[in-house]
C-alpha cells in the first residue's frame, strides 16, 4: 500500500565528466544447468564470471592516478515456462500458464496494469498537494510468489517484484486516494525490490481438518480449525489486519485506499505498505485472537524503515465468524497504538503564527502514542451477492504516521457476481465511502500545513470527503478487465475544488 507529505522518488541527471572511452580486454567464463520441472516448467542455475583489465586515469591538477579494475561474479536462478514443450494446452490461453507446484516448493505469479484519468473539475487555487485536474496516470507490476517449505507447518515466502508508474498527480490530493495499485513513490521505468520476505509457522491445536488450497503465498495442505499461526519477517501489516473477502485486493477488487483498508488505519510501512514485524494469530472454533508488533518508518511517510525499531507499532484483532441464514459472514474490531516522532497540529499552528509563515508539522515532533480502532463487517447474502462495511476512528490530534489523513471514516459496499444476467465469473461492486478530519487538523491545513497526502495551501470551506467507486470486472481469456468509475466530492476536505470524476482501466492476470 502507500504513505506526513507524500515522498516521492524523482531520477536526477547528471553530466559525466570525460575520463576516456578506450575499451577494455576480458573475458567471461561460466557453466550452469537446466531442469525440467512438471507443468511445462523448467529450472535453471548458472554461475559467471567476469574479469577485464586494470585501467589507469592520471589527474595532472592534484598529481594524482587512479587505477581500477573489475571482475564480476554472478549466480543466477531462473524459471521458465514452456509453452508447448509437449503439446500446446489450450487452456494456456483460457487459463494462463499453471503454477509451479513440487509439495516442498511452489512459484506463482501475477502482474497488473492500472491507468487512471481525472476528468477537469472546479479548481480556483492549487497548493503543493493538490490534485491536478484533467489528467492521466498508470502503474504496472509484476510480482512472484516462492514458496518453500522448511518443515511441518513450517513455510518461507520470498515476494521479488518490478514496479513502474505513478499515481494521480503522484500520488497526491485526495485522502481517500483511487489507487491501491499506487504507492508514494513512483518511477518512470521499471525499478525491482523484494517487498515480502517471511517465515510462517503453522501449529495445529485440534478440531476439524480444514483442506488448504494452493495460491498466492499458501502451500496446499490442511490444517485444524483450532491452530496458532506465527508470520515473521518483512510484509504488510494489511496481509494480516483488516481483510474482508469483499474488499482488500486492489488487483481484484475495489480500488479506493478507504476501502482496500479502514482509512483510519494508520498501519506501521514504508512508502511501499511493507514493514519488518511479527504477528501471531490464534484460530479457536469460531473466534480468532490477532496480535503484532511492526516496526515505522525512520520519519513519518519514508522509504526507509527504523533500523532500531525505537519507532513501532502494535496491532490488535479480534473476530467472529458467524452463520446467518446459513451463510458465512464475520466481524472483527481492530486497533493500533503507534509511538515515535510525531507532531501535534496545535503546535504546528502556534509555530506558523509565531514565524509568520505555513504550518510544517516537522519542527514540533516529539516522541508520543498515536492510536485508533476500527469495526468491519461481511455477509454473505446469497452464492452470487454480499455487503460489507467498515468504520473507523483515530486521534485527529497528532499527524498520521504512514498510511494517509483521515481521522474518521465510513464506508460500505456490496459485491454481485454476474449469474443473474449469465456471466457467473463477470463481478459488479459498489461501494460509498465518507472520510473526515479533525477541526484542528482542518485549521492545521487551513495555516497551509501539508499532510501525507493532501494539502491546497489553505483550507477555508471544508467539508467531508465523500466518494462513491463502482466496478465491473469480467474475463477475457487467461486477463481479467476491469473498468472502474470514481467520484470525489470534496477532494481534500476541500469544497472549493471538484467534485471530481476518475475512470480507471485495470488488466490483471496471475498463475
Amino acid at each position: 500500500m502507500n504513505l506526513g507529505k507524500a515522498y516521492r522518488v524523482e531520477k536526477a541527471h547528471f553530466r559525466r565528466p570525460h575520463c576516456g572511452r578506450l575499451p577494455r580486454i576480458g573475458g567471461v567464463a561460466g557453466a550452469g544447468v537446466e531442469v525440467a520441472l512438471p507443468s511445462n516448467w523448467t529450472a535453471r542455475l548458472e554461475y559467471l564470471y567476469a574479469e577485464y583489465a586494470s585501467r589507469s586515469v592520471n589527474f595532472a591538477t592534484g598529481a594524482q592516478r587512479f587505477d581500477s579494475s573489475l571482475a564480476i561474479q554472478n549466480v543466477r536462478l531462473g524459471f521458465n515456462y514452456q509453452i508447448g514443450r509437449d503439446a500446446i494446452d489450450p487452456e494456456i490461453f483460457t487459463k494462463g500458464p499453471a503454477a509451479l507446484d513440487l509439495g516442498w516448493f511452489s512459484l506463482h505469479g501475477q502482474t497488473t496494469f492500472l491507468g487512471q484519468y481525472a476528468f477537469p473539475f472546479r479548481a480556483p487555487y492549487h497548493g503543493p498537494n493538490s490534485l491536478d485536474s484533467n489528467a492521466g496516470r498508470e502503474t504496472w507490476d509484476f510480482t512472484l510468489y516462492a514458496g518453500l517449505r522448511l518443515w511441518e507447518g513450517g513455510e518461507l515466502w520470498v515476494n521479488p517484484e518490478i514496479d513502474q508508474g505513478f499515481g494521480l498527480s503522484s500520488t497526491l490530493g485526495i485522502a481517500g486516494f483511487p489507487s491501491g495499485e499506487a504507492y508514494k513513490v513512483g518511477f518512470s521505468v521499471p525499478y525491482a525490490r523484494v517487498p515480502r520476505m517471511f517465515v510462517r509457522q503453522t501449529i495445529d491445536l485440534g478440531g476439524d481438518i480444514e483442506k488448504v488450497e494452493a495460491g498466492i503465498n499458501q502451500f496446499a495442505g490442511s490444517q485444524t480449525t483450532d491452530r496458532l499461526v506465527i508470520t515473521v519477517g518483512k510484509f504488510s501489516v494489511s496481509d494480516i489486519f483488516d481483510t474482508i473477502g469483499y474488499a482488500h485486493n486492489p488487483r481484484e477488487d475495489f480500488m479506493n485506499w478507504s476501502l482496500v483498508d479502514a482509512g483510519t488505519f494508520d498501519y506501521a510501512a514504508d512508502a511501499w505498505g511493507y514493514t519488518y514485524g511479527a504477528s501471531v494469530e490464534w484460530y479457536c472454533g469460531d473466534w480468532t485472537l490477532r496480535g503484532g508488533l511492526f516496526d515505522l518508518s525512520i520519519v513519518p511517510n519514508s522509504t526507509d524503515l527504523d533500523p532500531q525499531f525505537g519507532q513501532f507499532q502494535w496491532v490488535g484483532e479480534i473476530e467472529h465468524r458467524h452463520q446467518l441464514w446459513g451463510l458465512p459472514g464475520k466481524v472483527a474490531i481492530n486497533g493500533f497504538l503507534s509511538r515515535g516522532r510525531m507532531g501535534r497540529f496545535e503546535d504546528a499552528i502556534q509555530l506558523a503564527q509565531a514565524t509568520g509563515g505555513p504550518a510544517g508539522i516537522t519542527a514540533v515532533r516529539q516522541y508520543r502514542s498515536r492510536g485508533g480502532l476500527s469495526v468491519l463487517a461481511e455477509q454473505q447474502l446469497s452464492s452470487d451477492f454480499g455487503v460489507f462495511a467498515r468504520a473507523g476512528w483515530a486521534d485527529g490530534n497528532i499527524e498520521p504516521y504512514e498510511f494517509t489523513d483521515i481521522d474518521q471514516t465510513m464506508a460500505a459496499g456490496l459485491s454481485l457476481k454476474g449469474t443473474r444476467w449469465g456471466r457467473p465469473d463477470d463481478t459488479f461492486g459498489l461501494a460509498g465511502i465518507v472520510n473526515n478530519i479533525s477541526a484542528v487538523h482542518q485549521a492545521f491545513l487551513n495555516a497551509g500545513g501539508l499532510g501525507i497526502l493532501v494539502g491546497d495551501g489553505q483550507l477555508p470551506n471544508p467539508g467531508s470527503e465523500k466518494i462513491i467507486e463502482m466496478y465491473y470486472s469480467f474475463p477475457v481469456f487467461s486477463w481479467r478487465v476491469t473498468f472502474d468509475y470514481q467520484f470525489v466530492a470534496n477532494p481534500a476536505y476541500n469544497r472549493d475544488r471538484g467534485p471530481v470524476s476518475i475512470v480507471g482501466t485495470r488488466l490483471h492476470a496471475q498463475f
